[in-house]
């Protein structure tokens, strides 16, 4: 009897013990982190963001956020490598291209759900295209940003210049300029991208959107005699002496100081800089315009990058990334991380900033905006094609040999 007894007992034990111990494993994988992998390393955008999570915080004072910020260009790398290993619960990227490379390797989660809970198909529509791949939407736009020619309006006035409209008018403003000791033109190439806004502007002004984003995808050969005017008339401006000399050893940040300085007169660039020019203090001196015609019968295309937040498929805490994803959504929010920029959500407080205004009329008037030729095209053909461009501002002889190597890296890929 007592055998029987002790017998019984063990069973209620264990029992009663596997209870506890699977309830204390569901609580488990309840977990009240949330990390986010950030790339936002420049002062006014880091600020913006540590400002929106702080109030993603004090909403849910419940959950404990780590924000991990990496510098900019080296996060491009350090995402291939976190996204398969250690993976965050939400990281920043970009629309485009540049989200489908993680997508087609099922990196990047499906939040289809939230755009149709949160009606962001309408709120966001114009970012519909750019975050959509096969009829589903993998993240969830904060911004986007005009880019055009920032220029210094008192050395304009000092030469009696206005801003060109036309190619034409254009290569006077560089000639002018030159002429009078100036550098027309500012750029840092050091990190290879600001060579590809010149690519994306001359082709989108002479051939137009959709041969440049065939062209991106990989769909037109590199030696298409269309790109022959693109060349030249970018060949002319180095010929002329009209960017800064020695750009490849600039970064774009280090690119501004001509421009602020009064040695140089212009910057093609996104809007992203005028913080920049804030603090420098000669904002007051600053314009922007839109970057030239040169085809009056090619429609009027724009380079309007698209900055993005995901959730990784290796994500631990989805629900709460998907919180965060929510917040980052709202109308109030985005206008808290868009110092430089534009918020996407249209239902935004509209911008009054000088320089926004142009660039949200300006945009809204496009008859197409690109996404920036590193975003348009597959991660390796923007390395291999942006190596082209910076080789040809410093080397514009080298124009074939340059062509036909970004021809045979578009065969490679294709195959």
């Amino acid at each position: 009897m007592l055998k029987r007894t002790l017998f019984i007992l063990m069973i209620i034990s264990l029992v009663v013990g596997g209870v506890f111990a699977n309830g204390q494993n569901d609580k488990a994988t309840v977990s009240n982190k949330l990390v986010i992998n950030s790339d936002m390393s420049d002062p006014a955008p880091k600020a913006d963001l540590a400002k929106a999570v702080a109030l993603f915080k004090k909403e849910n004072p419940d959950l404990d956020v780590q924000l991990n910020t990496f510098d900019h260009e080296a996060y491009k790398t350090a995402i291939r490598n976190f996204l398969v290993s250690e993976a965050p619960d939400v990281c920043t990227w970009y629309a485009g291209n540049r989200m489908k490379f993680f997508v087609d390797q099922n990196l990047f989660m499906d939040v289809s759900s939230l755009w149709k809970e949160l009606g962001l198909y309408d709120s966001m529509a114009s970012s519909v295209k750019a975050m959509t791949i096969d009829g589903k939407q993998y993240g969830v736009p904060y911004s986007y940003y005009q880019w055009g020619v920032y220029y210094r309006k008192d050395i304009f006035d000092k030469y009696g210049l206005s801003a060109p409209k036309t190619w034409d008018e254009f290569m006077k403003v560089n000639a002018t300029l030159k002429a009078n000791g100036i550098t027309p033109i500012t750029i840092g190439t050091k990190y290879l991208w600001t060579a590809g806004g010149w690519f994306d502007y001359l082709d989108l002004r002479v051939n137009g959107y959709q041969f440049h984003m065939d062209l991106t995808a990989g769909k037109i050969s590199w030696l298409d005699p269309r790109l022959d005017k693109v060349f030249s008339l970018w060949a002319d401006m180095v010929n002329n002496g009209y960017f800064l000399e020695n750009h490849a050893s600039y970064s774009w940040q280090e690119a501004q100081a001509p421009l602020i300085n009064g040695n140089a007169a212009m910057y093609l660039i996104g809007n992203f800089m005028i913080p920049d020019m804030e603090s420098a203090g000669v904002v007051d001196k600053i314009d922007f315009f839109q970057f030239p015609i040169i085809d009056p019968s090619v429609g009027v295309f724009e380079d309007a990058p698209t900055d993005t937040f995901h959730i990784p498929a290796n994500a631990k805490n989805v629900e709460n990334a998907k919180k965060f994803l929510s917040f980052i959504a709202r109308p109030d929010v985005q206008t808290i991380l868009t110092s430089g920029t534009l918020p996407a959500n249209s239902k935004s407080a509209a911008p009054t900033d000088r320089f926004k205004k142009a660039g949200f009329e300006m945009l809204n008037a496009a008859d197409g905006l690109a996404q920036f030729y590193d975003r348009d095209s597959s991660p390796e053909m923007a390395k291999v094609g942006m190596e082209g461009f910076q080789e040809f501002m410093v080397y514009p002889d080298r124009e074939k040999a340059i062509r036909t190597r970004l021809e045979d890296e578009r065969k490679k890929l294709s195959n």
